[in-house]
């Protein structure tokens, strides 16, 4: 859809890590980005800078401030906290709703206003970064090679650090416990309940279970009924988790969320730019049926640098009316190579007989 000859593009959060780095690349593509956020200096920092127009509204006034916007892509997490009411807002006002969360309950969420979505002709594209663009797109390759999978295994394994926003997700995530997909339902089960060993392509590393968005967004995306995802993690990173489960009804207290959100705002910073140019991201993923296996692997740039990347490339797809309406994932709407369109992308096909020969090495 479009109200004006130039579709206008809405960052939210514009002054956040991430999204601070989605306007700079948005500018130098070309675009104009309307900026915005809840604070208004922080707003008019970033739009100042770029030269930009800004607007300062709370998530929860959305609905005042779209009027004259085609996309919103909403980069202000926890995303548990703003999502919601940024998606009222977008089906209220025919507005495209994206944002790069990766966080499962607000895919599901998301999910339920498909057809409130389709009604309004607007699409609602959450999970455009790395969450979770570069497993869904994996996820989809493999049920395109193995379209009779009945279990999918998908791990992750990422250089670098992590920005005060995913670190605030991480904390929040270990309090709600862990997630897969069994038979088609989602069960509850610890975070790092499982464990496996998972050859990325450059030696093996050992992954814990994560909730990891794709236990909802690869359901919609494959239909594959059990669906369990992993992270590579260090022996000393796995043992927190591990001991994540006796401080849950800590970590769920309100006031002590709170703490460490200010202290993660205070002394957390992102990944330097060097990090960011240098490091690299691994997806493995693994398709079984009853008589076959298939597994593939994806190499990508560092986790920021490639969701700055894919949230700009699907931002300006979406612009281009090039996504279907209604709830979508990255690859429901533009297809499993949509991760190869990013430059530094590989994709690797393994056979039968090379997963065989590298699983009898590893004995």
């Amino acid at each position: 859809m479009s109200r004006s000859d130039a579709p206008r593009l809405l960052v939210y959060g514009a002054y956040g890590y991430t999204g601070r780095l989605i306007v700079e690349r948005a500018v130098e593509h070309g675009h104009a980005p309307i900026v915005a956020g809840r604070d208004r200096q922080k707003t008019r920092g970033v739009a100042t800078t770029h030269g930009l127009q800004a607007r300062a509204f709370a998530v929860e006034d959305a609905v005042d401030h779209l009027g004259d916007v085609d996309v919103v892509l909403n980069c202000a997490g926890p995303f548990d906290e703003t999502a919601d009411s940024m998606v009222d807002a977008c089906i209220e006002t025919g507005t495209d709703y994206l944002d790069i969360t990766g966080e499962l309950q607000v895919f599901e969420r998301i999910r339920r206003r498909d057809g409130d979505a389709s009604a309004a002709d607007v699409t609602l594209l959450p999970g455009v970064g790395f969450d979770v663009v570069p497993t869904d797109c994996l996820a989809a390759h493999l049920h395109r090679r193995l379209p009779d999978a009945t279990h999918l295994a998908l791990a992750l394994e990422a250089d670098g650090g992590v920005s005060p926003g995913t670190l605030k997700t991480v904390l929040s995530d270990i309090s709600a416990g862990g997630a897969v997909r069994r038979d088609g339902d989602l069960r509850v089960e610890q975070i790092g309940a499982r464990t496996r060993v998972v050859d990325f392509g450059d030696g093996l590393r050992r992954a814990i279970s994560i909730p990891w968005g794709d236990v909802s967004t690869a359901y919609h995306t494959t239909g594959i009924p059990n669906i369990e995802v992993f992270l590579s993690l260090p022996t000393n990173a796995r043992r927190a988790f591990s001991l994540s489960r006796y401080a849950e009804g800590v970590l769920s207290s309100a006031q002590i969320q709170r703490g460490i959100s200010w202290l993660v705002d205070r002394y957390v910073e992102g990944p330097d730019a060097a990090a960011r140019s240098s490091g690299e991201a691994h997806v493995w993923g693994e398709a079984r049926s009853t008589d076959d296996r298939v597994v593939s692997r994806l190499r990508t740039p560092e986790t920021y640098r490639m969701t700055v990347r894919t949230a700009l490339l699907i931002a300006e797809k979406v612009l281009d009316g090039e996504a279907p309406t209604g709830y979508q994932t990255p690859a429901s709407a533009f297809g499993p190579d949509l991760v190869l369109e990013v430059p530094g992308v590989e994709r690797v096909d393994l056979v039968e007989d090379e997963i065989v020969a590298r699983e009898s090495a590893a004995e």
